[in-house]
């Protein structure tokens, strides 16, 4: 038995060390090419081409004025601009969309108030049925928690000039960044995913997604690439990857944000989560054979769509050494044959190494070099690392669904309109008052690390020590705050 334990917990070290390999040369990829990178300026005298705006929206009751009005806002030609509002609400946000559509009418606006009978397909279906309906040659996509700038459209349209471009994404930007805790652990890992993964992907013309909201896509291409289908829960992840395996190329703009709002309480942070790590896992299942079976694509760009389709299994394998972490103290006192395996173990601390440089270059990057900069990421980091491990199960049981196959209905995250400290979202009725099992389970964890960390001073063996203080510190964090914001739910 211990020998199985053995294998399981270093073959999931040995995925963590190659998937952070690939974030290696991520980096690598980051700086040796990032000053290469050209912005275009677009002529505006000269390419005005029809754009429909989607807003897919379902009970967005707090945050789709804020949407519509910056949409409406945008400095392009009024007679080349529409904008459908998909509305598949059953709450009082149809109303509310209905004042604005008619007010903005009124200005000479092409707005329309879409409703379907039933929400088939979600999202996916929602912007599916609007194609049908509109006549723009390029699509821009806004999820309601965004607020787009007035010159989204006049910094992104230049680039589809180049007509083997089929999409064109921004970076996200963070409107209440600094609102708590998870709001800036979120942050770093947004920032890192778009600054040094997006980017560096890209620079290597390597498969980049499209993020589902702030970017324009060439109509053309999503009907080429077979167009939305909502067989899984990452539509956008989906689509991109037909699309590019059709041959089109994505831009990546690092220099050009959206801002958006991010989630602000626990569980509506793990509801956004598992729908991506569940869709992120879905889309390797459904996509990973066609890219590897493809004859267009490069042996070092299928590598790298192998570790991007799979990021998300990287949450059962840290779940999964996690979990035997514990055991390896019996394994390594009754069964010291095995002891010089776990000089392997450094395989962790190795990974782990190369995963703070990818943030850190992420960090710097963003937020730029400086002593205080340094301090305030050698603070905020090994916390996000703690949450992140924290999060491990909940992540990790949405990735086994997504690989088996079972199918779930596509789950909202609840917006709160929160900019500023002062805003609160705790009558927010999206919300639910009720505990999740996992949350249980976590609970559960934290003491199950606890017990990891006395076992190291009762054997005098701190060789699991710092991973276990990570561990508490991180399903502590977890369990806590969704029992917390469960409290403050009125």
């Amino acid at each position: 038995m211990g020998i199985i334990l053995l294998i399981i917990y270093f073959l999931s070290l040995s995925f963590i060390l190659l998937y952070s390999l690939i974030q290696l040369h991520l980096i690598f990829l980051f700086w040796s090419k990032k000053r290469k990178t050209k912005i275009v300026v677009n002529n505006q005298e000269t390419f005005h081409p029809l754009v429909t705006i989607q807003l897919p929206i379902y009970n967005e009751l707090y945050v789709v004025e804020r949407l519509i009005d910056s949409v409406c806002q945008f400095d392009y030609p009024l007679d080349r601009l529409e904008i459908q509002i998909l509305d598949d609400s059953t709450d009082e946000t149809s109303d509310i969309i209905a004042k604005k559509v008619s007010q903005y009418k009124n200005q000479g606006i092409k707005i329309q108030h879409i409703q379907r009978s039933n929400r088939e397909g979600f999202k996916a279906g929602a912007l599916a049925y609007g194609l049908k309906h509109c006549k723009g040659e390029f699509i821009a996509v806004f999820d309601a928690d965004f607020v787009p700038n007035t010159d989204f459209l006049s910094n992104t349209l230049a680039y589809f000039k180049n007509e083997k471009i089929g999409v064109v994404q921004t970076r996200w930007e963070h409107l209440n960044e600094h609102h708590s805790f998870l709001t800036e652990m979120q942050a770093l890992a947004l920032d890192a995913h778009f600054s040094v993964e997006q980017l560096g992907r890209n620079l290597g013309n390597h498969f980049i997604n499209f993020n589902g909201t702030a970017g324009l896509w060439r109509r053309e291409c999503i009907e080429s690439a077979g167009g939305w289908q909502a067989d899984t829960l990452t539509e956008d992840l989906d689509l991109s990857y037909r699309a590019q395996l059709k041959g089109w190329e994505f831009r990546f703009l690092e220099h050009i944000g959206t801002p958006a709002e991010l989630p602000v309480a626990m569980n509506a942070l793990k509801s956004q989560q598992f729908r991506w790590t569940k869709g992120a896992a879905e889309c390797a299942r459904k996509n990973l054979g066609r890219v590897l079976r493809s004859k267009d694509v490069s042996p070092i760009s299928k590598l790298h769509a192998i570790f991007h389709l799979l990021n998300s299994g990287i949450f059962i394998c840290v779940f999964l050494i996690s979990i035997l972490s514990v055991p390896l103290f019996f394994i390594k006192l009754y069964s010291p044959e095995y002891n010089k395996i776990f000089s392997l173990g450094s395989i962790f601390f190795v990974s782990t190494g190369i995963v703070t440089l990818f943030f850190w270059t992420a960090y710097q990057s963003t937020k730029g070099f400086s002593i205080k900069s340094f301090l305030v990421f050698a603070f905020k980091f090994p916390i996000f690392l703690a949450v992140s491990m924290g999060l491990a199960l909940h992540n990790g049981l949405a990735v086994v669904e997504g690989y088996i196959g079972k199918k779930t209905p596509f789950i909202r995250t609840p917006k709160f309109n929160i900019e500023h400290n002062q805003n609160s979202w705790q009558k927010n009725r999206y919300l639910k008052k009720k505990i999740h099992p996992i949350t249980i389970i976590e609970v559960l964890l934290t003491l199950y690390f606890s017990a990891g960390i006395g076992c190291a001073f009762y054997w005098s063996d701190f060789s699991m020590f710092i991973f276990h203080c990570f561990l508490v510190v991180g399903y502590g964090l977890v369990s806590f705050y969704s029992l917390s914001h469960l409290r403050k739910i009125g």
